[in-house]
């Protein structure tokens, strides 16, 4: 990590504004980088950048690779000429709070391939870009597009995929990719690091696990024969049952040592940071029988430890890693995350026990630690004080914080995370607004439709936040 004190904000891709339903990265985020720097924030945090799985979840993505078509800008196809103005019209969405996937699965599909079908020729002229997961995914998407089924129920004696529906699929990752490096050196331009998010399983319907089989743990069927998930924590009494299958570290693990060394390739390409979704799965990881109705059938299995981490760190050791090391830690995964030499997270939503000490605390934060408002995963700071809280943590919170009401609550928190010392502060752009529930982004343990569906409005990248932002940081020597 930067030895600078450093803060920066979190928001989705999803959760930009924009006329289009869903936020993209042409226009809406060159703006959204410009209020970063305006407030004098380093570092912009987004969620993974994969096509997402059930539930619109982006941690339960069909590709460790590929990146998801509905953030294409389409402004900038039309200003290409592959789409007309009458079609930018049909794709408008009158609701600026809330993407509706239901509604851009039925939509978005038909427009981008209404711009492929104008863009054969520019686009396949040459070799196509040296991407080596480029074609087994263009091959499974294209499948996935003709049966709308888990490769598992596909027809055994399915046809292969014509090199027309392939290279749809080709189109979309190279327009994505292109945009997103373009996105990526401008907000490097203006001081703005990328610090992305990688999740650490991916979806049973994915084309890793239909091409690669021997990565995973699988029955005889090709089914995972154990899933992933969490015990009972702080977020579900019952745990968490995720269902993603579960690497075969035991059975395989140079190929599977391979493959997260070429996920974080990939990454050190995207992004200037990583943060490494469910971190303490290196140590151990919560296993589930396939067949389990709750998390709490799990038990504990040894992951992959340092010996993978040294490998990583050898391989990429100019890209920032961060430690998503959150959940109810035994004695030994605790050490295992405090010593492994990667910055972990404190957030403080979890901080305020009214009766004794909390490591979450601001002035407990150490420097070699990423302090936080709250994340994707927690309530909004202001939904967790002003709904979810005890009364006596609630009191605590605001005593220890000073939060004003006639200031508005979220600059208070925000300060006190800022004070922190914590080389890196980071919030949530929810936070930085002050909103309450319904802007949460994500109920672990649910399948909702407010779930990684909030979206930012245009008017809150306003001088006055910027402003108030940018004093903050220069307060607290960000």
């Amino acid at each position: 990590m930067n030895d600078n004190r450093s803060s920066g904000i979190l928001l989705s891709v999803s959760s930009l504004p924009g006329p289009y339903g869903i936020g993209s990265l042409g226009a809406p985020a060159r703006k959204f980088v410009d209020f970063l720097a305006a407030a004098g924030q380093h570092y912009w945090q987004i969620l993974p950048l994969v096509p997402p799985g059930d539930g619109a979840s982006p941690y339960m993505s069909p590709s460790a690779f590929s990146g998801n078509p509905y953030f294409i800008d389409l402004d900038e196809l039309a200003a290409e000429g592959l789409l007309t103005p009458q079609e930018l019209q049909t794709a408008q969405w009158s609701d600026p709070d809330r993407v509706d996937y239901g509604h851009l699965a039925q939509t978005r599909m038909p427009l981008l391939h209404t711009a492929w079908s104008r863009a054969k020729e520019q686009y396949f002229v040459g070799d196509i870009p040296k991407l080596p997961w480029l074609k087994d995914y263009s091959r499974f998407a294209a499948l996935h597009d003709r049966y709308q089924l888990p490769f598992w129920e596909w027809p055994q004696d399915a046809p292969a995929p014509t090199q027309e529906e392939i290279n749809f699929h080709i189109f979309l990752q190279i327009t994505f990719y292109r945009q997103w490096f373009a996105l990526k050196k401008y907000a490097n331009k203006r001081g703005v690091r990328i610090m992305g998010d990688i999740p650490f399983y991916l979806s049973a319907d994915s084309v890793e696990v239909r091409n690669h089989p021997e990565l995973f743990q699988l029955d005889q069927e090709g089914r995972p024969s154990s899933v992933a998930g969490v015990p009972p924590d702080a977020f579900t009494a019952e745990g968490q049952l995720w269902g993603n299958p579960l690497y075969n570290w035991d059975g395989n693990k140079d190929a599977v040592f391979n493959f997260w060394l070429e996920r974080l390739d990939w990454c050190a390409q995207l992004y200037d940071a990583v943060r490494i979704d469910h971190f303490r799965a290196f140590h151990t990881y919560w296993s589930v029988p396939a067949q389990a109705e709750t998390a709490r059938e799990g038990h504990w299995e040894k992951g992959p430890g340092m010996e993978l981490l040294d490998a990583i760190q050898k391989a990429q050791p100019k890209l920032e890693l961060i430690a998503e090391d959150l959940g109810d830690l035994d004695a030994d995964a605790l050490h295992f995350v405090r010593t492994c030499g990667i910055p972990g997270m404190k957030v403080m939503v979890f901080a305020f026990d009214p009766k004794g000490e909390s490591a979450y605390l601001p002035h407990n934060c150490q420097r070699d630690s990423v302090v936080y408002t709250g994340t994707h995963d927690t309530p909004t700071f202001l939904q967790w004080l002003t709904d979810e809280a005890d009364p006596e943590s609630a009191m605590f919170a605001r005593s220890y914080l000073r939060l004003r009401e006639d200031e508005g609550l979220g600059w208070g928190v925000l300060a006190g995370a800022w004070a922190s010392g914590s080389r890196l502060a980071i919030a949530p752009m929810q936070d930085v607004l002050g909103l309450g529930g319904d802007a949460r982004m994500n109920l672990p343990g649910s399948m909702g439709p407010h779930n990684w569906s909030w979206r930012v409005r245009a008017e809150a990248f306003n001088p006055y936040v910027s402003g108030k932002l940018r004093e903050i940081t220069h307060t607290y020597r960000r």
